[in-house]
């Protein structure tokens, strides 16, 4: 049988460039490999978004479609709706006894998260909710609930999966071995930066292309990107290392094409506008054949929520007969 891989995405936007080559390619290859389970994630989207529950409730079939528009295949992925497996939720409170309040605080990845959001929107510790707080407990569940053997994660995301090890063997010294310790899966793709040359793209920071960009909205914010600010002149040599624009050419046009670029913009041989007009064709070139797979999913709604469905309907059944053992386990089985 083939081993258990399971991952998940927060319905919180469309997918951009950092979620296809930071995670999107691995899971093209990961399908025909693994049994896959593919969680969208609305509970976990609601930790901050619960006042806008409409915006993840449409989200949760944008990023569907966005994921069968790269590639992922229904007939080998089970996609399926976090909210409509209520094992996660009973497991998450079962876990809930099972690790502190400073634990979570001292989690790398919830610390900085939180940081985030107190430099964004300008928040306190105090306005952090229980359910954000808890969500490495839920992400827990999330796993454990489908026997997930193995979990994709970047390294950022390694002391979330970390604190579900520490669950799971808590759980497994109080009630027996039941559950499997999840391993990780360490992402060999890129961490994509953003247009503003920011470590990270993220639809909070305004510095991401969405695979559903259209050619206008594409031209705009490539034609802002930043580039080597010490080219003064069309013709001053540049550093290519230092612009955004050789960074993304480097990720969606040929290698052929990208090493002119460099040579180019080092001899100052190129201006910024002739290399950004080059982008955004390469770019278009790129993203056209997933925005005409996409398309089909648009004019089809019910082919995407039959898909939800049918993944939704396999994980129940999965979901139902780890929690038949996890009770049994603790003696709750009545």
């Amino acid at each position: 049988m083939k081993k258990i891989i399971l991952t998940g995405l927060r319905p919180t936007g469309n997918l951009h460039l950092g979620h296809y080559f930071g995670a999107g390619q691995n899971y093209l290859k990961m399908q025909n490999d693994y049994d896959f389970y593919l969680e969208i994630a609305d509970v976990q989207a609601l930790t901050d978004n619960f006042d806008n529950p409409e915006k993840v409730r449409k989200n949760v079939y944008e990023i569907t479609k966005d994921l069968l528009a790269i590639g992922l295949d229904p007939n080998k992925v089970h996609f399926f709706i976090q909210s409509q497996i209520p094992e996660i939720a009973e497991l998450t409170v079962f876990y809930s006894n099972l690790v502190t309040v400073s634990r979570l605080q001292r989690n790398p990845t919830v610390k900085n998260e939180i940081a985030q959001k107190k430099e964004l929107f300008g928040t306190n510790g105090e306005s952090i909710t229980y359910g954000f707080l808890g969500y490495p407990v839920s992400q827990a569940a999330d796993i454990t609930v489908f026997d997930g053997e193995l979990i994709p994660v970047g390294d950022d995301q390694l002391p979330l999966l970390e604190q579900c090890r520490e669950i799971v063997r808590k759980f497994n010294s109080i009630y027996g071995d039941i559950l499997k310790e999840p391993q990780q899966v360490l992402s060999s793709s890129t961490r994509v930066k953003g247009l503003d040359g920011n470590e990270k793209m993220g639809k909070s920071l305004g510095n991401a292309i969405y695979l559903i960009d259209d050619e206008e909205t594409i031209n705009k914010k490539i034609m802002n990107a930043i580039t080597d600010t010490n080219k003064i002149k069309k013709d001053d040599p540049a550093d290519p290392e230092k612009c955004m624009v050789y960074y993304y050419h480097n990720l969606v046009n040929t290698t052929e094409n990208t090493n002119k670029v460099c040579s180019e913009c080092k001899k100052g041989a190129r201006g910024c506008v002739t290399c950004k007009k080059e982008l955004i064709k390469a770019m278009n070139d790129f993203l056209n054949p997933i925005k005409e797979k996409r398309k089909h999913y648009e004019e089809h709604p019910e082919l995407v929520t039959e898909i939800l469905n049918k993944g939704t309907m396999e994980a129940q059944i999965k979901a139902k007969n780890t929690m038949k053992k996890i009770k049994e386990a603790m003696k709750i089985n009545y």
